[in-house]
C-alpha cells in the first residue's frame, strides 16, 4: 500500500473490512485478498495485475508474467530442522523424511531434482512447532531474518528459493489493458528508482567548476546552466545516491560549490 501510495494511487475510504477499494484512479480499484490467492486470480484475468510473493507465483503454478521484482518482501524458502537433529545439510536428508509445509508443490520438485523421496505433512499456518509436536522431521518455510526459526529451536540447513514481492500479469492483455499497465509500470518504476536517491543544486564559480565536476556523481551526467551573477557562475543540478550524501557535501565545499540545495525526489522516469 505504501508503494501504491507513493506512484500516486491513493485508496479511497478504506478500512480493515474493505476488500474491494476505489482509489484516486478513475479507472483503478484495489482488491485486497490473501497474497497465495493471487497468481490464480490475476492468471484467470479477473485482475489486470497483481502484487504477491515470488514464492506464492511459483507454488501455484499459474500461467502469469512476472513484470517487475519490487525489491521488498524479500525472504529465502529454506529447509530447517532441529538442533541436535544429526542433520546438518541437504544432503543428509534421507529417504522418509517428513517435512510440514504450505510450499507442497516447490518442496516436492525441488527434492524431486535431488532424487530424494521425503513425506510432506501438508499445513496451513505455522510450520515451526511441527518439529516440536513431533508431526514432522523438519519443516519448509520462509525465512527474513531467522529469528523465528532460532525461537523454536531450528537451523536452516538449505536454501530452495529466494523470493519477494512482484508484480504480476495475466499472459493476455486487451490493447486497452496493455496501455493501462505500461501507464501504471512508468509511473511505478518511477517512484523505485528515485528511492534512495536526492537531487543536489548548488552554485559553482566558474573557475571551480572542474574540481567540482570531478567529486560530483551523476546518472547520465550534471545539468549546468550560467548563473545571472555579478561574476562567472554555473548552476549544477545532479541526482546522487542518498547514501553518498554526508560525505559528498563536505567535498562539494572543498572543491568550491556554494548554495547547495538537497531535495527529495518523488519520482525518476529514465
Amino acid at each position: 500500500m505504501g508503494l501504491l501510495e507513493y506512484i500516486g494511487v491513493r485508496p479511497q475510504a478504506m478500512d480493515d473490512r474493505s476488500l474491494v477499494i476505489p482509489t484516486s484512479w478513475r479507472l483503478l480499484s484495489l482488491i485486497r485478498i490473501r497474497p497465495e490467492d493471487i497468481p490464480s486470480v490475476v492468471e484467470s484475468g479477473s485482475a489486470v495485475m497483481g502484487i504477491t510473493g515470488l514464492d506464492y507465483v511459483t507454488e501455484s503454478g499459474a500461467s502469469v508474467n512476472v513484470i517487475e521484482r519490487l525489491g521488498f518482501g524479500r525472504g529465502k524458502i529454506v529447509v530447517a530442522v532441529p538442533y541436535g537433529s544429526g542433520v546438518s545439510s541437504i544432503d543428509d536428508v534421507k529417504d522418509g523424511m517428513r517435512l510440514a509445509t504450505k510450499y507442497v508443490n516447490i518442496t516436492n520438485s525441488y527434492f524431486s531434482k535431488l532424487g530424494k523421496r521425503i513425506r510432506i505433512v501438508k499445513i496451513s499456518g505455522s510450520a515451526e512447532v511441527m518439529p516440536l509436536l513431533n508431526v514432522a522431521d523438519g519443516i519448509v518455510d520462509v525465512m527474513s531474518t531467522g529469528t523465528t526459526l532460532r525461537l523454536h529451536g531450528l537451523k536452516p540447513i538449505g536454501v530452495i528459493m529466494e523470493s519477494e514481492a512482484a508484480l504480476i500479469t495475466p499472459r493476455e492483455l486487451s490493447d486497452d489493458e496493455k496501455e493501462f499497465v505500461d501507464k501504471f509500470l512508468i509511473l511505478m518504476r518511477g517512484a523505485l528508482a528515485s528511492n534512495g536517491r536526492k537531487l543536489v543544486l548548488m552554485n559553482v564559480p566558474e573557475e571551480d567548476l572542474a574540481a567540482v565536476l570531478k567529486v560530483l556523481p551523476a546518472m547520465e551526467g550534471p545539468t549546468i546552466a550560467d548563473v545571472a551573477s555579478g561574476r562567472p557562475m554555473k548552476e549544477v543540478i545532479s541526482v546522487v545516491p542518498e547514501e553518498s550524501i554526508p560525505d559528498l557535501l563536505p567535498l562539494l565545499k572543498k572543491a568550491g560549490a556554494k548554495d547547495i540545495l538537497v531535495l527529495s525526489i518523488e519520482k525518476v522516469i529514465p
